[in-house]
Order: structure tokens, then C-alpha cells, then sequence
């Protein structure tokens, strides 16, 4: 019998927050290239592809050159590869919205999938990688009245794919790893991470770009809650 699902528990950025593509396509602009947002948020689903490779056990998400290689994919995904024009618009990244970054704008349906959590009777929380604000932004954004605790990896000290803050959600929790399931957008370190804690998960990718992966794959996060919840 498959066991009853107590908890849920959600990546921030790129899940319950997006990037705000609104901003990249607006700077782009002032070099003189256009790009709408939709296109900025197409270019940036196939980065994370591309960067899953280079985030393997001990690579850190937080990193410069994590960091660096995947806003340069969403660079060239958008057929953008002049070398200053990269560089400059790699620049005004750094300096966007210190310390929060880019990923402050929430999910359309971010608080709809928690109610839904929440009515399913399940505990909700985040296991976020992320700089110590991740907490400061999903309460700017009213999430975090929808979460009964977050984790952010650099106040605890652990990042993701390293199984032992995925049991510091379950011990939040109170539930054994068979009663929680993960939803986050990266397969090397939401996907596997979790699964190395005992966990299930539910990749979520909005752009239809992962293919065939051995795991529950969502577009949407209401669709992610529902495949969660079987």
C-alpha cells in the first residue's frame, strides 16, 4: 500500500519564486537587443538544463562560477555571445537587487499550491539553497503565511543535494521520509538530493524541456502538488 503523504515540501527559487524576466529583458534592451520575457524565461528553462551537469555532490548552486555558467547560458540560449555585451549584462546581474538577486517575484500559482497543500492536510515548508534571504523574500511575498518552516542553506550550514538538510525538513516535519515528497526545478540536486534522504520528488519544469527522466515531472506547481500527492 503506498504510504499516506504528510508533508511537502518546495524549493524556492525557480519554484515558488521566478526569476524576474522582466528585469534581464529590460536591460537587454538598453544594449540595444530585444527580447520580450517570455523569451528570457524560455532561455532560462534550457539553462538549467545545461547547468545540471555542472552541479554535482560538493558544487555549490551559491557559487560565482555556478552562477556565472548558467547566466551565461541564458545568454546564449537568447543567441546572445558577444563577449562585452556578456560580460557587461553578467555585471548588472551581480549588482541587481543586492542581497535578494533576481529571484524575488513569486510564482503565479505559488500560493494556490500551497493552499492546496495545506487542504490535503499536509505540512507545507521550503528547503531552499540560497544566501540567507530566502526567508525575508517569501515573506515579502506573503508565501511564508502558507509555510510551517523554511530552510535556507546558508543559515543552516548545509546545501542541497547533501541529504542531511533534507532530514532537517523531515525532522521540522516530524514525518518519516516515506511520508514527504520534493518539488523543486533541478534533477541533480532537488530530484537526487531528496532521494538520497529517502525522499520522493517531483521535478518541476515549466518549459517542457527535461525529456524522459525516472520521476514525476510537473509543468505547473498545482499539476507538481497533485503528482505529489498521487
Amino acid at each position: 500500500m503506498k504510504p499516506s503523504i504528510r508533508a511537502l515540501f518546495f524549493d524556492a527559487g525557480n519554484t515558488l519564486l521566478r526569476i524576474n524576466y522582466a528585469a534581464i529583458a529590460e536591460q537587454l534592451g538598453l544594449h540595444g537587443i530585444g527580447r520580450s520575457h517570455e523569451a528570457v524565461a524560455q532561455a532560462e528553462y534550457r539553462a538549467r538544463v545545461r547547468l545540471d551537469p555542472h552541479l554535482a555532490p560538493g558544487s555549490s548552486t551559491e557559487s560565482r562560477s555556478v552562477a556565472g555558467y548558467y547566466f551565461r547560458y541564458v545568454l546564449e540560449e537568447l543567441g546572445i555571445t558577444d563577449p562585452e555585451t556578456v560580460q557587461a549584462v553578467a555585471e548588472w546581474r551581480k549588482e541587481y537587487n543586492p542581497p535578494v538577486g533576481l529571484w524575488h517575484v513569486p510564482d503565479p500559482e505559488a500560493e494556490a499550491a500551497l493552499r492546496q497543500a495545506r487542504a490535503a492536510g499536509c505540512i507545507a515548508g521550503v528547503i531552499s539553497n540560497s544566501n540567507g534571504s530566502v526567508r525575508s523574500i517569501l515573506e515579502e511575498t506573503g508565501l511564508a503565511a502558507h509555510l510551517q518552516f523554511i530552510l535556507d542553506s546558508a543559515v543552516v550550514g548545509v546545501e542541497k543535494p547533501d541529504p542531511r538538510i533534507f532530514l532537517m525538513g523531515l525532522a521540522k516535519a516530524r514525518v518519516e521520509p516515506r511520508e514527504a515528497v520534493y518539488i523543486g526545478d533541478l534533477y541533480s540536486v532537488d530530484v537526487l538530493g531528496a532521494r538520497a534522504a529517502g525522499m520522493a520528488a517531483v521535478l518541476l519544469d515549466p518549459g517542457s524541456v527535461w525529456g524522459a527522466r525516472d520521476c514525476p515531472v510537473a509543468r505547473t506547481l498545482p499539476e507538481a502538488v497533485r503528482l505529489a500527492l498521487g
